[in-house]
């Protein structure tokens, strides 16, 4: 059974309903809805910070097309083996993919640094959906570089075009569309037990996690997010001053004699003493959920990947239907050194990923977490010497059981400057946008049609979507 905030507070000081750091700026009702809560279903979004290189990660393999990419990248190619620790582009050591798509023949690997996302492929449990970006409608090469084209505000900017792939806005927007697809499950009664869980971050980034009705909550890598007033006291629990000491700064925090009528003031009480409680219940929680014996690599994204699992491990006693998780890992703006950065990220995204699913097999949840991939932007084919520029459209990851996998969805244009998908430099105009790459997840997750446009907005202007990888 699902630990009850009353049940937790049982015997501690009474908090106000509204205080609690979920339920913040929920309405006394919710609007009915017809989005599917049965069961358990996660979407946790890995967001690559800075630009993933994407013609350096799914990358041409038949003889012909491999060789007019190398022509190109022939700068950047020539360097790897000497100083990329290792790492080498050479197409024998290419990881080649099946695809049943129509590409002409063209045919694509991955490198050898994403053997385990190979391997996740080749069993059929992860996907690769090509040319994904920011579009307000479809554009042509010709409008792009005549400037007649309507595209979306300030593209190759990294704050903008983070904030667009997250909610469809450029910096400034206050909702993402995991937080909206978090809404219309709350609004048909799902996660009505804890709702405070529905959408949960390990970072301080939280607009892809904010809807108008969801408040995300942030954890760290070992559990709850801590107050480091009462973290520093933690230690000295064992003696009976020590515990004295902490309860009494934890009184504190929870302000149970307060009153003020000044909202301000409130409001900061609430806060306060929501976050102390909030983060005792999701330890509790933990502590009472199954422990894993999956092993996570040492790291940003393995620690980060971790904490997800174990939240996950944790969905009963935490009582949610369907979660929202967002992750991160930074360190793709690869203008220089491309050949020692690249390989290195790649490395660490394959091993978190891999051990991400082996923890959901162990939990036997793997057909009920869907993982998948973003990036603020993809990058030039051409290079500057020893990395690549700001790109626009890139290709993608979706990872779980319940994916179609082993194909490459919606298009990977050549590998050639100059055709019809190329705005310049080899940036890629995306032929599909990130609403349609969003629409089959948030139908996957239980939204209705009218559920999805209401989240993704521009979705119904842009025709829906045809992508069939989940």
């Amino acid at each position: 059974m699902p630990l009850k905030r009353r049940e937790f507070l049982s015997g501690s000081a009474s908090l106000s309903v509204a205080g609690y750091a979920g339920l913040a700026g929920l309405p006394f009702s919710l609007p009915a809805a017809a989005a599917d809560v049965g069961g358990y279903r996660a979407l946790v979004c890995l967001f690559l910070l800075g630009g993933l290189d994407c013609h350096d990660t799914v990358i041409p393999f038949d003889q012909a097309s491999y060789d007019e990419y190398a022509g190109i990248r022939f700068e950047l190619l020539s360097q790897y083996g000497n100083i990329g620790g290792g790492s080498t582009r050479d197409r024998a050591r290419l990881l080649p993919l099946s695809a049943s798509g129509n590409f002409g023949g063209r045919e694509f690997a991955l490198p050898e640094e994403l053997a385990g996302i190979k391997g996740l492929y080749d069993a059929g449990n992860a996907a690769i959906v090509g040319n994904v970006g920011p579009l307000i409608g479809p554009v042509s090469r010709a409008e792009v570089l005549a400037e007649t084209a309507v595209l979306p505000k300030r593209l190759f900017s990294h704050n903008d075009q983070q904030s667009t792939w997250a909610s469809s806005a450029p910096e400034g927007a206050q909702f993402g569309w995991g937080g909206r697809f978090a809404d219309a499950v709350l609004a048909a009664g799902g996660n009505s037990v804890q709702p405070e869980f529905s959408a949960v971050t390990t970072l301080a980034d939280r607009l892809f996690v904010t809807g108008e009705q969801t408040v995300p909550y942030q954890v760290g890598v070992r559990g709850a997010a801590r107050l480091q007033a009462l973290e520093a006291l933690q230690g000295a629990r064992g003696t009976t001053e020590g515990e004295a000491r902490y309860q009494l700064l934890r009184d504190h925090f929870l302000a149970a004699d307060f009153s003020s009528s000044n909202l301000l003031s409130t409001d900061y009480r609430n806060a306060m003493a929501s976050a102390v409680t909030t983060n005792e219940l999701y330890d509790s929680a933990l502590a009472a959920a199954p422990q894993l014996s999956t092993p996570f690599p040492q790291g940003n994204l393995g620690g980060q990947l971790g904490a997800v699992a174990r939240s996950i491990a944790a969905r009963q006693e935490l009582g949610v239907t369907r979660q929202v998780f967002f992750v991160a890992l930074g360190g793709f703006d690869t203008h220089s050194s491309q050949v020692l950065q690249l390989p290195t990220l790649q490395r660490e995204i394959d091993a978190a990923v891999v051990a991400f699913y082996a923890a959901m097999e162990e939990l036997q949840v793997a057909d009920e977490v869907t993982l998948f991939t973003a990036s603020d932007f993809g990058r030039t084919l051409a290079v500057n010497g020893d990395g690549t520029d700001h790109g626009w459209a890139g290709h993608h990851f979706v990872i779980g059981q319940s994916v179609n996998g082993g194909d490459i969805y919606g298009t990977i244009p050549e590998a050639t400057l100059g055709h019809s998908q190329d705005a310049g430099g080899g940036r890629l105009i995306p032929t599909h946008s990130v609403e349609q790459y969003a629409a089959p997840l948030g139908q996957w997750f239980g939204l209705n049609a009218a559920e999805l446009n209401t989240a993704l907005p521009n979705l119904a202007g842009q025709g829906g979507s045809d992508l069939t990888y989940i």
